[in-house]
């Protein structure tokens, strides 16, 4: 079986760090160098994504089976698990499913709530791209554009693009399957699965991937659980106020004895 592709930095306890839908482990290295000051941290690509393996076969059970191989791979036990929005759905999932593995968990700006599909536009601008044509990452930027005007959005997609073969760009994550399950991305945890340890989830200010009266709804899953807001952020918010989201993290995987 494969065992997904990660960047592994530092020394100590460890850490693994999930990246978000479209995104991949590379996206971390900033943050995961300065984590890597206190633990071993480990910067996965989920399946799909990054360098990791394309399977046809796309959905949280899959997502979670994938990171228990890893762990049973790299003999890893009692860790930190920190996932962003995708990667926060497979996180929890996770540790509902293997708690026993689990010290700590932090959810960033997702909740256990389904949510509709909604990514339609950034498909199609994706699928627009035909890279015998579209040659050039500034002919790609150009022809995404057409879909996606928000330039940071576009920035962060084309992170994906890379040279395939010599004069031949392509993605690195594998977007007929991303197409194929969108609507997996969003779906709720199980219901009556928790997980008792100790959760932090943190919430852009300026996001409505996690609402007020949601609290009722994560706390029946994370009954030992706080909702923290960042400030001056959406739903990238480990990127748009990187030192915030930091200290919130290092506070709470720090934290002895429990802040909860």
């Amino acid at each position: 079986m494969s065992i997904l592709h990660s960047k592994i930095l530092g020394q100590g306890a460890p850490l693994l760090i999930l990246h978000g839908y479209f995104g991949m482990g590379d996206n971390w290295k900033s943050l995961g160098i300065k984590f890597s000051e206190n633990y071993e941290v480990h910067l996965i690509d989920q399946r799909n994504h990054g360098r990791s393996f394309h399977s046809e076969e796309f959905d949280y059970a899959l997502l979670v089976e994938d990171l228990y191989r890893y762990v049973v791979h790299h003999q890893l036990e009692k860790m930190y698990l920190l996932g962003h929005s995708m990667g926060g759905k497979t996180v929890m999932l996770f540790a509902v499913s293997y708690p026993e593995l689990v010290k700590k968990l932090v959810v960033v700006d997702i909740s256990p709530k389904a949510y509709k599909p909604h990514h339609d536009e950034i498909l199609q601008g994706l699928n627009s791209i035909d890279f015998s044509i579209q040659h050039t990452r500034k002919l790609v930027d150009e022809k995404l554009a057409e879909r996606i005007p928000i330039v940071g959005v576009r920035q962060f997609l084309l992170k994906n693009v890379y040279w395939k073969e010599k004069g031949r760009l392509a993605f690195r994550f594998n977007l007929q399957a991303l197409t194929e399950n969108n609507d997996e991305v969003g779906v709720a945890l199980p219901s009556f699965t928790t997980f008792e340890g100790e959760t932090l989830f943190l919430k852009g200010e300026n996001s409505d991937y996690i609402s007020a009266d949601e609290a009722p709804l994560i706390g029946a899953h994370f009954p030992n659980s706080a909702i923290v807001t960042i400030k001056n952020s959406g739903h990238w918010l480990h990127a748009e106020n990187p030192t915030d989201f930091y200290t919130e993290v290092l506070r709470f995987l720090e934290a002895f004895p429990a802040r909860f």
